[in-house]
């Protein structure tokens, strides 16, 4: 008889889309599955840590998830996404880094460490610009600057009052979206389903309110969204690009993709896409070992 599949579910709160998840794990006759809650879980450095084939990573923490994804890889066990996608993509600097590498389009993205050279970088660019933290999610703490006067206060109130992220300063232009932007879903080498995200606001994310309906998936979209993937390491992933005239910009790609309000607009079964990918590269990790 086969031995089942033991697979490691990496999480923090059981949202909607890790009930999706878990339920379509739960369907597979061939599969066990070991939830670990991030916020009660220890490791002893140098020992091994969970007896599993595979980690699927679900945690809403990014500083425990990338810590966490370190220590099991350092154990030996494959984990979905990777230490180093985490890294790359969890750190809008290392994206936008990783992107220009590969020769992927994005935004002009201008990185500066002080309040003073990045007021000069912002005037060399040009109103508007948007602010971002080098590290952040769900459309928070981004600032859109206008003029001279907004770069200066915005800039002094990061400095004194942010963290450490908030003392480097990115910088990326604006891009008139015309109120949309898109995100697609990017599973192992195919993107398999595409949103508009749509609001009156100039932040379209949808945990700010923005509206999703289904964004056809054509050839020039999906040689995008794979590249700027594999751009960031690859596995499973969401992309976040702005549709212009002169084509796509990719925006950020993210590493714990959210789906809940995709599914049903795309007719894709998100889910079952990012199980099998999980069980493959579980399959392939434990034949290399035996």
């Amino acid at each position: 008889m086969k031995k089942k599949l033991r697979i490691g579910f990496l999480h923090s709160l059981i949202r909607k889309e890790e009930k999706l998840l878990l339920q379509e794990f739960r369907s597979r006759s061939n599969v066990e599955i070991e939830l670990i809650d991030d916020r009660s879980l220890t490791f002893t450095i140098g020992e091994p840590a969970f007896e599993v084939d595979a980690v699927v990573e679900r945690s809403i923490n990014h500083s425990r998830a990338l810590h966490a994804l370190k220590l099991f890889e350092s154990s030996g066990i494959s984990c979905i996404n990777t230490y180093r996608v985490a890294s790359i993509c969890g750190d809008k600097l290392l994206t936008s880094d990783a992107l220009a590498a590969f020769s992927i389009p994005q935004p002009e993205v201008r990185v500066a460490f002080t309040e003073e050279s990045a007021l000069q970088a912002i005037e060399e660019m040009g109103y508007p610009v948007i602010l971002k933290p080098a590290v952040g999610s769900w459309g928070r703490l981004l600032s859109k600057i206008n003029d001279r006067d907004s770069a200066e206060s915005v800039l002094e109130h990061k400095s004194i009052l942010g963290s450490y992220h908030h003392s480097i300063f990115y910088i990326q232009k604006y891009i008139e979206k015309h109120g949309k932007d898109i995100r697609s879903f990017v599973v192992g080498d195919k993107c398999i389903a595409a949103i508009y995200r749509k609001s009156d606001h100039w932040i379209t994310n949808t945990a700010r309110g923005a509206v999703t309906s289904n964004c056809p998936v054509t050839d020039e979209l999906s040689d995008i969204s794979v590249r700027a993937a594999k751009a960031a390491g690859g596995g499973i992933l969401a992309v976040d690009l702005f549709e212009t005239d002169g084509g796509y910009l990719v925006n950020e790609v993210n590493y714990t993709m959210e789906f809940k309000n995709s599914i049903s607009v795309t007719g894709v079964n998100i889910p079952e896409h990012i199980v099998n990918y999980v069980l493959d590269t579980a399959y392939k990790a434990k034949h290399e070992k035996n």
